[in-house]
């Protein structure tokens, strides 16, 4: 796997095609406007998406399709929502034996499918994987140590791709759990928003701790009704992108949160954002995705009820917080590791 492709020239998609110029790969950076493309080849940067960040220049930047078929590996750096459009534009292009990394994070509205079972659907038969785990593009960009999962159902491919893309800095942790990497990232943008909700209304750090281990539980709960694998949802895709995402100002699910918590409306907060808010279109997805597997998720709930159903935020507070008082244990699914607790 020594030619790489990153289908998506924003932030992330830029992060990941220099983390990869970095391991030595040779890369192309793939975007969808021609003239985006084209500023990248002449000023060498990403000002429209990772300003102040110098790109390679042996790093390609295209918007021709054609461009893509010598590649060995295709990373796509493209939104969850956004992806079903992209591979349908873009199959054609795609080498047929190259292996499809899944870099985006969230739930297909709608369908409730995940990143790598949109890809499955719409590219029957391609070796598929997953990354995700804390990494705002920004750090990667800037070679500040970062350490994601990258998983595939075929472990050999994993291995593969870890050793492909895998640096002193950009540090992947091979997983054989697409199923729990793709719950993992979905759900942390959701709870993030919540959290930022709580930093808006001033309710303090106390609560924001509660939440994120509450919010923890459910990420738990959904990802073992889903078929993941509770090591990984407790690693770096689960309970360490949860972290980073719901304590940073960096993140925008969490800006979003603290902008609706300070009482401005949805609209407002989502015009202020640059880029997309991941967790504003999986909430509703998330839900629908608990409801069909019978799990209870009421910060999710409380989410979703303030971004699609006009809820309001005092009173989904008060919602929450008028719960019955259980056991902390309770609906929590997962045992520990054996010769644990």
């Amino acid at each position: 796997m020594n030619r790489i492709a990153v289908i998506g020239a924003g932030a992330w998609g830029t992060a990941l095609a220099l983390a990869a110029r970095r391991a030595g790969r040779d890369v192309l950076l793939w975007a969808r406007d021609p003239a985006l493309a084209e500023a990248i080849r002449r000023s060498g940067r990403n000002d429209a998406y990772l300003p102040g960040i110098a790109i390679d220049p042996a790093i390609e930047a295209s918007a021709d399709g054609a461009a893509l078929g010598r590649a060995e590996a295709l990373l796509l750096a493209v939104p969850a929502q956004h992806l079903r459009a992209m591979l349908a534009r873009l199959g054609p292009d795609l080498p047929p034996r190259a292996p499809l990394v899944l870099c985006a994070k969230g739930i297909e509205r709608g369908t409730l499918l995940l990143p790598a079972e949109i890809a499955a659907a719409l590219q029957p038969g391609r070796p598929l994987a997953v990354l995700s785990g804390p990494s705002f593009a920004a750090e990667v960009a800037a070679r500040l140590p970062t350490a994601v999962t990258l998983a595939a159902a075929d472990p050999a491919l994993a291995r593969r791709l870890v050793a492909a893309l895998g640096s002193a800095e950009f540090r992947p942790y091979a997983s054989a759990d697409p199923v729990g990497v793709g719950i993992g990232g979905a759900l942390k943008n959701v709870l993030a928003i919540a959290c930022g909700i709580v930093v808006g209304r001033g309710l303090g750090d106390n609560a924001r701790a509660a939440l994120i281990a509450r919010g923890l539980a459910e990420l738990v709960r959904l990802g073992l009704a889903s078929g993941a694998r509770p090591a990984t949802l407790m690693g770096l895709a689960g309970l360490g992108d949860l972290t980073l995402t719901c304590t940073s100002r960096q993140s925008r699910n969490l800006r979003l949160g603290i902008a609706l918590g300070e009482g401005r409306s949805l609209a407002d907060a989502l015009a202020g954002q640059h880029g997309v808010v991941e967790g504003a279109f999986s909430a509703g997805a998330a839900v629908a995705l608990a409801g069909r597997h019978g799990v209870a998720m009421p910060i999710s709930q409380a989410v979703d009820a303030i971004l699609n159903r006009g809820a309001a935020i005092g009173e989904t507070i008060a919602g929450l917080l008028a719960r019955p008082l259980r056991p902390e244990d309770e609906g929590w699914p997962m045992e520990p590791p054996s010769g644990i607790g």
